[in-house]
């Protein structure tokens, strides 16, 4: 395993903004292992990738963003959901392909939308999300309304040809967007070192003079720190930034993934070492919290989580003139 990032300056955080990062971060592990369940009872059909292991990057970069700023991801996307405020009765519903989802259970798993909060999908594509971050980017460059793009993007996907012509526009341009790479290592299930001639992914955007850092993805407050400070460079008009996430998913590429390319010792040592969660809650014990109080945030979110699998369940399935809506949008004359 690589050597982990040097904590950024700033990352710091009190016992209240602790306890919300606990919160968020406890909602996206137990919504996913609820999620991997009800896929292996077959309630949740196609595909199903899930967040578990690499909670930290969605909460931290989200305490970075500011109201209005848009997000767009790949088909790993339920924990970018969940900490940008989506309803989780309404994600769980949308896994289930339920009417009461957020795209009326018409998108599923990996292709959720929700322009309320920001959220611009997750897209099954491998890599055409950093394009269309990059033209969310355009359009705020346009309006010079304040807002910032975030376009993730895995480790796999950093190989793909548009995201180098992504970043070419976006610099060329000075277009105020972040791209946040989600480095777990191992992409679809080849190793990082197999793969990639520059496993340096941070320094992808040298040739196109696009400033890059490496961060440790799994410390919240070090992703929040880095994320204010690329944040704030793409706002103030200087163009795109690069943020690598040295992150790690604890299970396979998607549900259907066995992960037989690693070992089970290795799983478990990051597990140990560099869990998101249990690194919070050493935080929050150097900051006084009680188990009282990490328990009654527990049951809280054991509650979320029920309820939004039994909307779930109780939610219809779309009618079938659903799958003639949402298809085009009538332009304003």
């Amino acid at each position: 395993m690589a050597k982990t990032p040097r904590k950024p300056a700033g990352a710091e955080a009190g016992k209240e903004e602790l306890l919300g990062y606990y919160r968020e971060m406890l909602l996206i592990r137990r919504f996913e292992e609820r999620a991997g369940q009800l896929y292996g009872m077959g309630l949740i059909g196609g595909f199903c990738h899930l967040y578990i292991g690499q909670e930290a990057v969605a909460v931290g970069m989200q305490a970075a963003s500011k109201p209005g700023d848009q997000v767009i991801t790949g088909y790993r996307d339920h924990g970018h959901m969940l900490a940008g405020g989506m309803d989780p009765k309404e994600v769980m519903a949308e896994l289930t392909g339920r009417a009461g989802g957020s795209s009326k259970g018409k998108g599923g798993s990996m292709h959720m939308f929700d322009v309320e909060t920001g959220f611009y999908g997750g897209h099954g594509i491998v890599g055409a999300q950093v394009s269309l971050g990059t033209g969310l980017a355009f359009a705020d460059w346009y309006r010079q309304d304040g807002k910032v793009a975030y376009a993730y993007f895995g480790d796999g996907a950093a190989n793909q040809g548009q995201v180098y012509e992504s970043f070419n526009m976006a610099q060329l341009w000075k277009l105020p967007v972040v791209y946040v790479i989600e480095n777990n290592q191992y992409a679809m299930g080849t190793s990082i070192e197999r793969s990639a001639s520059e496993i340096r992914l941070h320094r992808r955007g040298v040739s196109f003079n696009i400033p890059g850092e490496e961060v440790d993805g799994m410390d919240v407050l070090a992703v929040r720190a880095a994320g204010e400070k690329a944040a704030e460079h793409a706002r103030s008009g200087n163009g795109p930034y690069i943020l690598e996430m040295k992150t790690y998913r604890y299970r396979g590429h998607s549900m259907s993934d066995p992960a037989k390319y690693r070992t089970k010792d290795e799983v478990d040592d990051v597990k140990k070492t560099r869990d998101p969660i249990d690194h919070v809650r050493m935080l929050l014990d150097k900051a006084g919290a009680t188990e009282d109080e990490l328990k009654v945030i527990e049951e809280e979110i054991k509650g979320i989580v029920a309820e939004a699998v039994e909307f779930a369940k109780t939610s219809p399935e779309p009618d079938v003139s659903e799958l003639y809506t949402d298809i085009y949008l009538e332009a304003a004359q």
